[in-house]
């Protein structure tokens, strides 16, 4: 079964920096499109960005040139490095994996395993 885990959420000040990480359990990064959306209060789930099973990544523009996606797939554990934080990314955090690799994009349509997520608060 496969499980998704996230921590290293919390709160930070505008111009910040935090780093997420995901362990997953039940399944290993091949084969697998694997990300990262949000979800802010009164908000739909949006993507963030995410790491093709060729290990192309992808970005919203909102987040580009600001946060980095990487994986270890040795400890099995997808890492979010968010930098610049803004206000306007406060939001609660999800990892999320699927094997059907031809969905694999930035709608969260595309993906059927999910963590619990992990808060991120971004003061003024």
């Amino acid at each position: 079964q496969v499980r998704l885990v996230e921590s290293g959420g919390g709160s930070v000040q505008a111009g910040g920096s935090l780093r997420l990480s995901c362990a997953a359990s039940g399944y290993t990064f091949t084969d697998y499109c694997i990300g990262w959306f949000r979800q802010a209060p009164r908000k739909g789930r949006e993507g963030v960005a995410l790491i093709d099973s060729g290990g192309t990544t992808r970005y919203a523009d909102s987040v580009k040139g600001r946060f980095a996606i990487s994986k270890d797939s040795g400890k099995n554990t997808l890492y979010l490095q968010m930098n610049s934080l803004k206000p306007e990314d406060t939001a609660m955090y999800y990892c999320a994996a699927d094997t059907r690799l031809w969905l694999c994009g930035l709608s969260p349509e595309g993906f059927g395993y999910w963590g619990q997520g992990t808060q991120v608060t971004v003061s003024s």
